[in-house]
């Protein structure tokens, strides 16, 4: 999660104040979700996370700019189901490249396979 930055103006003392202020006004059910994580450990002062339409991959693009330019490459119209399957698959892409590697290394042997038994893929 993202450090807190909206409220550095505030001293120790008046963040503590309103954290306890906001605890009181909560409803019970939105107070158990912080005493299971812990009335210590709650942040709610914390930046939202980065929203997945900003995100960029190492290249620099977004996920919806690389399934364009993959859309654009292919040269043919998909339906939305292949759409999304490729923009879901950018996503992951985007937000975790650890988690997607294997089925891109697996696709890069693939097509070196496939040319290797003369087969188009």
């Amino acid at each position: 999660m993202s450090e807190s930055n909206i409220y550095e103006e505030f001293t120790p003392e008046q963040m503590a104040e309103r954290k306890q202020w906001m605890y009181d006004k909560m409803s019970p059910r939105r107070r158990r979700f912080v005493d299971r994580v812990g009335f210590e450990n709650w942040d709610p002062f914390a930046a939202p996370f980065e929203p997945i339409d900003i995100r960029r991959d190492r290249t620099g693009f977004t996920s919806d700019h690389l399934t364009q330019l993959f859309m654009r490459h292919c040269g043919k119209r998909g339906n939305q189901e292949y759409v999304d399957a490729v923009n879901e698959f950018n996503v992951m892409l985007v937000m975790n490249f650890e988690k997607v590697r294997p089925v891109f290394e697996y696709c890069l042997w693939y097509a070196e396979h496939l040319k290797k038994h003369g087969v188009k893929p």
